[in-house]
């Protein structure tokens, strides 16, 4: 098990050193959403360009500042739901979401994770995975889905925007 611990580290610290999709969109037409996590103070802000009539994400850039785990998970997520339709993207956020929330159920022995089994069902979540040992550090979760909770906060608020 140690190997896989090991590869998973160096996924998050490459994510962490060499940050994929750094950078801002010109808003408009890019909407920027900000997310931040007082208990940390890890901050990043999203810029997503959605194309109003496919659906894409044509292109995310994200920016902030904050711990090793916010900024690798901020930029696999970028990398994850780039060129993604926002029902993709979507899905993607609830089987993070429950990627972390199933493993710190099980550690707190709340559950044995299957109510959320079913927002995993079918998704390949790849290097993502790779952040699933956060959960052992449950004051670290938030630092994960910070990133998580933005862009599910700026699809909402870009789908309030696009015309129907």
């Amino acid at each position: 098990m140690a190997g896989l611990e090991d590869l998973y580290r160096e996924i998050i610290l490459d994510h962490y050193r060499s940050p994929r999709n750094r950078g801002e969109l010109a808003v408009p037409p890019a909407h920027k959403t900000e997310g931040f996590n007082p208990l940390c103070g890890d901050e990043v802000a999203v810029y997503l360009d959605v194309d109003s009539v496919s659906g894409l994400v044509v292109d995310i850039k994200i920016s902030g500042q904050g711990c090793s785990i916010s900024q690798a998970s901020t930029s696999m997520m970028s990398d994850a739901v780039k060129g993604k339709s926002v029902e993709e993207a979507r899905l993607l956020i609830r089987a993070f979401k429950a990627l972390m929330s199933i493993h710190e159920s099980k550690l707190e022995g709340e559950s044995d994770g299957t109510d959320l089994a079913a927002d995993l069902e079918g998704v390949r979540l790849g290097d993502l995975e790779a952040l699933q040992g956060v959960v052992k550090f449950p004051v670290r979760i938030k630092c994960a889905t910070l990133a998580w909770n933005t862009l599910q906060q700026g699809l909402d608020e870009i789908g309030a925007e696009l015309p129907n």
